[in-house]
């Protein structure tokens, strides 16, 4: 199908593929692996890194680790692979993610049809041709029946923006765009941002470095991570059980691995409580702590409150410093994304770490020797780290200029907030689908990945099948989704809160629902009867049929 000489509505002469997939991390990879291994379809992958990764190619900081136990962070369809992988920590590094990624590429053969080093800067359905022109960041121009963006939740980089900040002599970086050759031991180190990311490389770093200053806005919650060596014996146990295993996760509601708890908090007595909560953190695990314990914690006002004051008092227990210990302490809802740390709370006992409470005390402007605040106080650094996170779930979409359905842009279909059917699809972009797009599930993201990835491919397979040009969500099903997932949000306390899962971490972005928070058992039950209702909310009306219209499928 590739090079063909029918005329593109620009002039020029693309070259052609059934599918273009824009990303290859998680998502991209198994993508490319099923439409082309498993339905015969010519396919292209491009990625901007030098290789394959997405969040954990660019994610290289010190201390990242996935939150997920080791065993259900992969795939799961290739049963010989989960018996062949061999694994030795609880939780899994970046160094190690990404050796699993590399070798699930050279184990498929993948890198042949994936262009690295080559961004998209844009995509426009042609509606005549009912084609996807993408176009390439070195101005090169490829079409496509079909056009599959797995561009990750957490990939555009967000980056505040200091008075003076072009002036700092030091070194810059954002965790997110970490470079590999960076050298912290004996330097005065400066870190904005105590989220996720912030708490790994805070902690990770803190032994190194001559002096850490941490700049914090907002206290978290975070539990003890729990991470060590798996003894062999659980390790052989989890193999010889792994169909069990995932199928449990696949049903349940985080795919984390661990049974949700039902019980009320308050259906308990307060000694049991503190035992339930006290077992937990000792066996670590932030959606463990979160989900595992009780059942009502992200629903009920009262159980939130006693996770969250029993957090607080670890944190008073943990931190020597009063003053030190009493910044750390948020005192908002416990309701969002859980967090879980290597020992973060105890690196405030260090001499070399100081924190900086900058809402309280705000930054002033970053100067050519470090970081002054408000009052005055200044902190000379030789290296600042931006942990400042994402604008994460559409945000990457945002960057690309990505026309529908005459000319609507991404940008402005979503300028109210991002919508979606299924987490999926997009009313106005036809054979358009998205891995994690906006309103999937809030889980562990491989089992979800491959939840989306074989629906699409299902999907896609329909549609070839079908005989059909294009397939399209409609805009009612695609508002009903919507609106059933913010009814969702706002049955629990994570609605109430500020949080990057609703977007309030970018300055501008409406606060709005970006996921499905009923559970991946309940979506994937979802997915089954949008199929098993002939693919209910899909727009088939406006569909040409392939032969009638000699689309590119025809040839």
């Amino acid at each position: 199908m590739r090079n063909s000489e029918r005329p593109t509505t620009t002039g020029q002469t693309p070259t052609d593929f059934d599918a273009i997939v824009v990303g290859a991390g998680f998502g991209g990879l198994y993508m490319l692996r099923k439409l082309r291994d498993d339905l015969g379809l010519d396919v292209r992958v491009f990625d901007k890194a030098t290789g394959v990764g997405g969040t954990w190619y660019w994610n290289r900081y010190p201390g990242a680790l996935s939150d997920t136990e080791t065993y259900l962070y992969c795939y799961s369809f290739d049963r010989e692979l989960l018996q062949e992988w061999d694994w030795k920590t609880r939780y899994i590094n970046q160094p190690n993610i990404l050796a699993y990624l590399e070798h699930f590429t050279d184990r498929y053969d993948l890198r042949r049809d994936i262009q690295f080093e080559t961004g998209v800067a844009g995509a426009q359905f042609d509606e005549l041709n009912a084609c996807w022109m993408v176009e390439t960041d070195a101005g090169e121009t490829y079409r496509s029946k079909y056009l599959v963006t797995a561009l990750g939740l957490v990939s555009a980089t967000n980056v505040p923006h200091f008075k003076g900040e072009e002036t700092f002599a030091g070194e810059k970086y954002h965790t997110g765009a970490w470079p590999e050759d960076v050298t912290l031991a004996g330097k005065r180190v400066g870190v904005i941002g105590t989220g996720s990311t912030g708490l790994q490389v805070i902690t990770a770093i803190a032994p190194e470095v001559e002096h850490l200053t941490v700049l914090q806005r907002t206290p978290q919650y975070s539990v003890p991570a729990g991470n060590g060596i798996v003894p062999d014996e659980e390790i052989a146990d989890i193999k010889a059980n792994y169909d069990e295993i995932w199928k449990d996760a696949k049903e349940s509601m985080t795919a984390f691995g661990f049974k949700e708890s039902t019980v009320p908090a308050m259906s308990v007595s307060a000694d049991e409580r503190e035992r339930v909560f006290e077992q937990a953190w000792q066996r670590g695990g932030g959606f463990r702590f979160m989900f595992g314990t009780f059942g009502d914690i992200v629903t009920d006002e009262t159980a939130n409150d006693a996770a969250a004051e029993f957090v607080r008092g670890k944190i008073a227990q943990t931190v020597n410093d009063p003053a030190t210990a009493n910044k750390l302490t948020p005192h908002d809802y416990y309701a969002k994304r859980p967090l879980c740390d290597s020992g973060y709370y105890a690196v405030y006992n260090r001499d070399n770490v100081t924190l900086e409470d900058v809402k309280e005390n705000p930054i002033d402007e970053i100067t050519a020797h470090g970081i002054r605040l408000v009052d005055g106080t200044e902190h000379e650094l030789d290296v600042l780290i931006y942990a400042t996170g994402f604008d994460a779930v559409d945000g990457n979409y945002k960057k690309l200029d990505l026309l529908g359905r005459n000319g609507e842009t991404i940008s402005e279909h979503w300028k109210q907030g991002p919508t979606s059917y299924l987490g999926m699809t997009v009313n106005q972009f036809p054979n358009m689908f998205m891995v994690l797009g906006p309103n999937g599930p809030f889980t562990n993201l491989p089992p979800s990945i491959e939840t989306q990835v074989e629906w699409i491919t299902d999907c896609i397979a329909h549609t070839e099948r079908e005989g059909l040009d294009v397939i399209e969500a409609t805009r009612e099903a695609e508002q009903s989704w919507t609106a059933t997932c913010q009814e969702i949000a706002d049955t629990t306390l994570f609605a109430k809160g500020d949080s990057w899962i609703f977007g309030a971490n970018i300055p501008g972005k409406p606060n709005t629902v970006m996921f499905y928070m009923a559970g991946l058992g309940r979506y994937r039950e979802v997915l089954d009867g949008v199929v098993e209702e002939d693919y209910r909310g899909f727009d088939v009306d406006r569909a040409v049929r392939v032969r009638e219209s000699g689309g590119l499928a025809a040839g």
